[in-house]
């Protein structure tokens, strides 16, 4: 079978087949997985009882994998199934990797197998005699990726035999955040250790790849800084009026507004608020919230787009007010809307950064051929750059055809994973000419070779700036940069060329280590992750048993009211979070409108949203559970927690300080409803 590699792939595969452990560098565009579709091909022709996994980490690239890659050079002699988060089988996944020779998941659907203890769900490590692990990089931290690998690593230094083979893929390990080449080696180290692997590219064949993979021609659209924003002047006095509202010594503390350490600032205050149930800090810091991210949509997109989501957040509050607090921040911006409203629509004071984002649009798109990505930071903002560019008559005329890209979930901006499916397929095929996306087009995705690539308004690391790069990959391409002059986008930028080449001269110094001293460095650092590992498995267990789940007592995080008690909570499936009072849903809970999603679930579904009686806070929603039972599902972000030590107000489920009990299904419907006999 002709696999068409290249010379340098087939210069980066010789260590896995030789059966090493090895991470592939090339960069986006270079044929990465082509290389790991003909390692799995060498692996499963020559090894006994050969079973292969191949991770990613994000559900759409479980398909593209397999139709585009492994499918098309493998099926016809191997049994190939693909598992993701809204597949039917993922409930059944140790069944089908006995019944399969090579599976293509997302990593946390083999991280959900590893744990389980249905035979038919659960999987060990070694019933695999391959990993091919995208997008390696990931591996680090609390990652999916790194639990699955900190088993593996575990395992192997205690010289539990059996493990499978590794190969890792990445377009760049980056130089996680520091600046020093000796940090910079130390990071690369770090992620070869945590896959236990050698870091391969190619040295004898790079001028073939930097034809294959050409340089785009990079652009720094630079913009003058807006000479009159009365806008924003504008939203800073309200805010200023706000922070007059509040304690003097909370206000002093705040940084600038109109900047992302305001936000922190502001996040932080909240909590501070919650933890002291002192409703006017934490009202009014939800509200300067609001503001500031006015302030930052109006410094990315349209005054018009920043006016609209303040608008929409104060219309759907104003018949929740409970007391002076919420009066005067409801009255404010009453007072003010109109004046908004009417500065927002003068276009002589508009963003600077859309009329060169126009130019620089036209510029490629005269060609009728172009393609482009137009990278955002927010989902907010994909949706406004996108109502921009639909009401744009110029963009218009040169026959511009816009989507959205986001990442799957369920808020008002979520795309679901069909969307996403639908969306990629429309530019593949030409329909879309302009994905306006997230980051969620920065990694994986296999899109036609596009000839602009456009970063608006982002901060980010060197990684996503190589990904992002990458995706111009057709002759003559260009790579816009659209920033303010001096401003912190351009900064980042200009540091993320730099963390670039100190990226490859890390790779180069580990490269060049001696076996000896690699091995002897990676295993250091392997015995230091697990030490550290068991130290904070250890105090989690510890933190898990600080408190009865009787002495736990949930608040609104709005309003403060009592909601519940640990007692009445049970997880489902590790993941879910129910309350089982029955008195609960009659005292507390307004239901709203149907929620939806178009993944598959084994024993639930979802149904309406919940929320609190009092304030109209986002609770969660219901699921009905083996089609039985409609039970309250609660996002941990939306209470208050109480305990002995005090208030908190934890991010995940897994920060609680108490032991939420499994669902027993039999036990708990008893007690929630005792006149029906499960007996019989």
């Amino acid at each position: 079978m002709d696999f068409n590699l290249r010379p340098y792939q087939e210069e980066v595969v010789q260590a896995a087949l030789r059966g090493e452990n090895s991470i592939i560098w090339l960069p986006t565009g270079g044929g990465k997985t082509r290389a790991a579709v003909y390692v799995t091909h060498n692996h499963l022709e020559t090894t006994a009882n050969a079973k292969v996994a191949v991770l990613v980490n994000k559900v759409h690239l479980v398909d593209q994998h397999f139709a585009k890659e492994f499918k098309p050079y493998l099926e016809s002699r191997y049994k190939i199934t693909a598992i993701s988060g809204d597949s039917n089988e993922k409930d059944l996944f140790g069944r089908l990797v006995k019944a399969s020779d090579l599976v293509i998941c997302t990593a946390q659907i083999l991280e959900n197998a590893l744990i389980n203890t249905e035979e038919e769900k659960h999987v060990e490590l070694t019933d695999f005699t391959l990993l091919v692990i995208d997008e390696c990089h990931h591996t680090q931290k609390e990652s999916v990726y790194n639990k699955i690998m900190g088993r593996y690593v575990e395992k192997k230094l205690r010289k539990e035999g059996n493990l499978p083979q590794i190969l890792g893929l990445t377009a760049s390990p980056g130089t996680g955040g520091n600046r020093k080449l000796d940090k910079a080696v130390e990071h690369v180290l770090q992620i070869c250790a945590n896959l236990d692997s050698v870091i391969v590219s190619t040295k004898n064949f790079t001028p073939v790849l930097q034809k294959v993979v050409p340089r785009p021609k990079k652009h720094y659209d630079i913009v003058e800084r807006r000479a009159l924003d009365p806008f924003g002047d504008h939203l800073k006095s309200m805010m200023s009026m706000i922070h007059e509202f509040m304690p003097s010594t909370v206000s002093r503390s705040l940084r600038e507004m109109g900047t992302q350490e305001y936000e922190t600032d502001v996040v932080e205050l909240e909590k501070t608020g919650v933890k002291k149930e002192n409703r006017l800090i934490a009202q009014c810091a939800l509200h300067l919230r609001q503001y500031n991210d006015s302030l930052l949509i109006n410094d990315t997109v349209r005054m018009v787009d920043a006016f609209r989501g303040l608008d929409e957040f104060y219309n759907s509050r104003k018949t929740k007010l409970l007391d002076g607090t919420d009066i005067f921040l409801q009255g404010l911006f009453d007072e003010n809307r109109m004046e908004l409203k009417l500065l927002a629509s003068n276009d002589r004071y508009e963003n600077p950064k859309l009329a060169r984002l126009q130019r620089t649009l036209l510029d490629e798109f005269s060609d009728k051929n172009s393609c482009g990505i137009l990278f955002s930071k927010t989902r907010r903002g994909t949706h406004c750059l996108y109502d921009w560019v639909n009401s744009n008559s110029e963009l218009l005329k040169v026959n511009i055809k816009a989507g959205i890209l986001t990442g799957a979930g369920t808020g008002a901006n979520h795309m679901t994973q069909n969307g996403q499916k639908e969306t990629i397929q429309q530019f593949r095929d030409g329909i879309l000419n302009l994905l306006i996306s997230t980051s969620v087009a920065e990694e994986g995705l296999d899109i036609p070779e596009c000839n602009l690539v456009v970063r608006y308004g982002l901060l980010t690391n060197e990684i996503a700036q190589q990904q992002a790069s990458g995706r111009a990959r057709a002759m003559n391409s260009v790579y816009s940069v659209v920033a303010e002059e001096g401003g912190r986008e351009l900064r980042r930028e200009l540091i993320n060329e730099y963390l670039e080449s100190l990226t490859a001269k890390a790779i180069d110094q580990v490269q060049q280590m001696s076996p000896r001293e690699f091995r002897h460095k990676i295993s250091e650092l392997q015995q230091i992750a697990v030490l550290i590992r068991i130290q904070a498995e250890r105090k989690k267990d510890e933190r898990k048993q600080r408190y009865s789940p009787g002495q736990a007592q949930f608040q609104c995080r709005e309003c403060f009211l009592p909601v519940c008690s640990g007692e009445d909570l049970r997880k489902i499936e590790n993941t879910h979070h129910v309350n089982i009072n029955p008195e609960f849903v009659y005292f507390h809970i307004n239901s709203n409108p149907q929620m939806y999603r178009d993944s598959n679930f084994e024993d639930w579904e979802p149904g309406r949203v919940i929320s609190c009686n009092k304030c109209g806070k986002d609770w969660g929603m219901e699921i009905r559970f083996r089609n039985v039972v409609i039970l309250p599902c609660l996002k941990i972000k939306s209470f208050s927690l109480k305990t002995p030590g005090g208030k908190s107000t934890p991010k995940q489920w897994k920060d609680v300080e108490f032991q939420v009990k499994e669902f027993d299904f039999l036990e708990d419907m008893s007690s929630r409803f005792p006149d029906l006999d499960l007996d019989d």
